[in-house]
């Protein structure tokens, strides 16, 4: 037995059954919860608690991630929009048509963190539309975390099932 069989035996590489997979999955929306275009959320709740300096600072930080995912979307938006359609379908073709679970995989982080980036793009053009500040600002800032709270659910849940419909039909039959 060579040395590589040894090690694809011992650890599965087949990604719905790895838990670095799940790992991964995890970090990824715990982060895009924590990071709001940007901005870490206890900056946000700072800002809407205390005010002053807080607040002055997350205004700050905003116009400059705005400005930054705005300039981004001007100059660049319809090669990313392009190129993450490609691969997005690439992945889909691959994944749920050939088979191929790698892509499947790929795929299911890939194709929500697509509408959380899209998403990321509308609350930054309302945000410089309206020169949001105070209130209003932490208003859109915590909206925007909510909803991406709720795809991160629903992406987690449908990735779980199916992961575990995967895991399933590659089991072994006793």
């Amino acid at each position: 037995m060579n040395w590589y069989q040894t090690v694809f035996e011992l650890i599965d590489m087949r990604s719905f059954s790895n838990l670095w997979f799940w790992i991964a999955l995890a970090v990824m929306w715990s982060s895009a919860s924590h990071w709001v275009i940007g901005v870490p959320f206890d900056t946000i709740l700072r800002a809407r608690r205390v005010g002053g300096q807080s607040e002055i600072d997350l205004e700050d930080l905003m116009r400059i991630n705005t400005n930054r995912l705005l300039y981004i979307g001007r100059v660049s938006g319809l090669w990313l929009l392009a190129l993450a359609c490609f691969v997005l379908t690439g992945l889909a073709i691959v994944g749920f048509v050939y088979g191929i679970e790698f892509a499947q995989a790929v795929f299911m982080l890939l194709f929500p963190m697509s509408l959380i980036g899209l998403m990321s793009l509308s609350t930054a053009a309302r945000i410089q539309e309206e020169d949001a500040r105070g209130e209003l600002l932490c208003k859109r800032l915590i909206r925007h975390r909510i909803w991406t709270q709720v795809i991160g659910m629903i992406s987690i849940f449908v990735t779980s099932l199916w992961g575990m419909f995967q895991n399933f039909n590659s089991s072994p039959i006793g």
